[in-house]
């Protein structure tokens, strides 16, 4: 009796904790999972609508990607990103990956530390390509981010030490002058964040879209055609 007598209290305490437990959780979960969300979504399409929608980049009206995701360029008329590593489904076999620079759906990096035979060779490889096709000596340093791909695989920006290596063969391939190139890597360069953070960078989609505007409006064809 003495045993039965002593639980009855817990048990009826218990039970009357159940409620607000409840209530609780409901209010939690409408106010952090519903309302914030909302709240927030709203004040960032109305303060900053185009970082709120994927800061998208358009032509003729038209989304061909986002300044804040690179793409694989290999033509030689057009700037090239840095290299990537991310991977995807092998289309023959799907259990399998493969190499697919710049796939969003998988952002990543190789993983492969300095002391990596495989990352050594992959930058020698990438070092002799890059000169080959910039028409530089063996003499002449490379960028690093040339060579090397960013944490994310997604790095939509290049240095302009990158750029200004690339303007010649760029140039050369659209039958333009190659100080009209440098001056349009120049002209839509960002600088360090606050005069102190970063690198001087430039959007190799931005500067890319721009040169064939340019051609366009200059009535040339060029090889972007």
């Amino acid at each position: 009796m003495n045993d039965i007598s002593h639980s009855t209290p817990s048990l009826a305490h218990g039970k009357g904790l159940l409620r607000p437990a409840i209530v609780s959780a409901i209010l939690f979960m409408a106010v952090t999972g519903l309302g914030y969300p909302l709240v927030t979504t709203g004040v960032a399409g109305v303060l900053f609508p185009a970082q709120a929608n994927g800061s998208l980049i358009e032509r003729d009206g038209i989304a061909v990607g986002s300044a804040l995701i690179g793409q694989h360029f290999e033509r030689p008329e057009y700037f090239h990103p840095r290299p990537s590593a991310t991977t995807g489904a092998d289309p023959e076999d799907p259990s399998k990956t493969v190499d697919q620079p710049y796939n969003a759906a998988n952002s990543g990096a190789s993983n492969q530390g300095v002391t990596s035979k495989k990352l050594l060779d992959q930058v020698n490889e990438r070092v002799a390509a890059y000169r080959k096709e910039n028409l530089l000596s063996a003499a002449d340093p490379v960028p690093v981010d040339a060579v090397t791909a960013s944490a994310s695989g997604l790095d939509p920006d290049i240095s302009l030490a990158n750029a200004r290596l690339q303007a010649g063969r760029v140039a050369q391939a659209r039958g333009i002058a190659r100080k009209d190139v440098l001056d349009l890597v120049d002209r839509l360069a960002t600088p360090r964040q606050l005069g102190l953070f970063g690198e001087p960078r430039v959007n190799v989609l931005n500067l890319n879209l721009a040169l064939d505007a340019a051609q366009v409006a200059a009535g040339t064809t060029g090889a972007a055609r």
